[in-house]
């Protein structure tokens, strides 16, 4: 398993898009990267992602390569 890049007690957030929606995704954000999880089952455990992965992702978002 890999180490959260996330310190303890930093706090889950879901997108300011998902307008309540029962598919979410919740992301907890650090200088070293992100933790996500699935809002419906948080208990099931998160992905971890590094700054660089991170970043990536939310560029490929913000620019529609990952529409």
């Amino acid at each position: 398993m890999n180490k959260s890049p996330v310190p303890p007690g930093t706090d889950w957030h879901k997108s300011s898009y998902s307008n309540g929606g029962t598919n979410c995704v919740e992301a907890r954000e650090g200088s070293q990267g992100a933790d996500v999880r699935d809002s419906q089952n948080p208990l099931l455990g998160h992905l971890s992602f590094a700054s660089p992965e991170w970043s990536g992702f939310l560029q490929g978002i913000k620019t529609g390569r990952l529409a």
